[in-house]
């Protein structure tokens, strides 16, 4: 019986070895698991981090960059490159040339005009802003670059039938390539104005040059792409009141809304510099508050850029 008893305690004994070892076996593995796991998240965090900071140094250097004039930055699709360009383009400081057209009415001499204008599309936010002024029956002015995609052609088309002006902002988008010299920008700007002409049958005559005709970029004399201008017999337009948006991917509609309104009353013409691209969201929000705070202002009128239009130059064709 005691050796029944004692066989019995070392077979328990066994078993229960047995069991520690495969709950051992079904432990230690879920555990590296759970490590590696949580080494892996920690690591992809780190990742994401680093390329952040890397992308955020990157956009610091350009905007240096541009700050210095050593090399031109390719576009301004990055928020703080778009910050510097516009910093520095000094928007409040313009001279207004008068247009020797017909002479104003008396009634439209006491109106405000304001003309919204839109830079650097056409964009996946395109449509949205033609649908907010075609609900507030409002035409405004595109600033377009070259989109060749076949998702473009429509809203190239739809800005013309629907009533505003198509105007021209550059092919590329690229100043490093566009200021250059005086040929390279005219060979940028004749691609961009035939190829809206293949595209909507509209020979473009109005521009805005990127970064403002005051940009302290452009590798060439200012005055001579504006010579060119004159000899083509093309018409640029600064402006001279900035929304903002181009500052920073941040700003909120309130905020686009007050930057656009706050100087407007001391303006017989305003000029209003926004952007139509994918990431201006807020500028979209911001579009039907800031029609609507116009219109509910005495004697002013939202118009398109015509052959009327004051033009807004930041430097002096002198």
């Amino acid at each position: 019986m005691a050796e029944t008893d004692a066989g019995q305690k070392a077979r328990q004994a066994r078993r229960e070895r047995i069991r520690r070892i495969k709950l051992l076996i079904f432990i230690v593995p879920l555990f590296s698991i759970t490590i590696l796991l949580g080494l892996c998240i920690f690591l992809g965090i780190r990742l994401h981090m680093v390329k952040k900071e890397l992308s955020d140094m990157r956009a610091a250097m350009e905007a240096a960059t541009v700050m210095n004039q050593t090399d031109l930055p390719e576009d301004t699709n990055d928020a703080k490159t778009q910050e510097a360009l516009y910093t520095v383009s000094k928007v409040e400081e313009f001279t207004q040339t008068e247009i020797e057209d017909e002479p104003l009415t008396e009634e439209d001499t006491d109106v405000r005009k304001v003309y919204l204008t839109f830079d650097d599309g056409p964009s996946g936010n395109t449509n949205r802003i033609l649908d907010i002024l075609a609900d507030y029956d409002v035409k405004a002015t595109f600033f377009v670059v070259g989109k060749e995609e076949e998702e473009y052609q429509a809203l190239y088309n739809r800005i013309v039938e629907e009533g505003h002006t198509l105007a021209m902002h550059s092919y590329s988008h690229k100043y490093g390539e566009i200021y250059q010299s005086v040929d390279s920008f005219s060979a940028d700007l004749s691609k961009l104005q035939e190829f809206l002409y293949e595209t909507t049958g509209v020979w473009c005559r109005y521009c805005r040059f990127p970064g403002g005709s005051s940009n302290t970029v452009s590798r060439v004399d200012m005055h001579e792409l504006i010579d060119y201008l004159d000899e083509q017999d093309m018409s640029y337009f600064d402006w001279n009141i900035s929304s903002g948006d181009a500052a920073s991917s941040y700003i909120g509609p309130s905020d686009i809304i007050r930057n656009c309104t706050a100087k407007l009353q001391d303006y017989d013409e305003a000029i209003i510099l926004m952007h139509d691209a994918s990431d201006k969201n807020s500028t979209v929000e911001a579009l039907p508050g800031l029609i609507e705070t116009i219109q509910a202002m005495d004697d002013t009128k939202i118009l398109p850029i015509t052959d009327d239009t004051e033009r807004i130059h930041h430097i002096s064709n002198e």
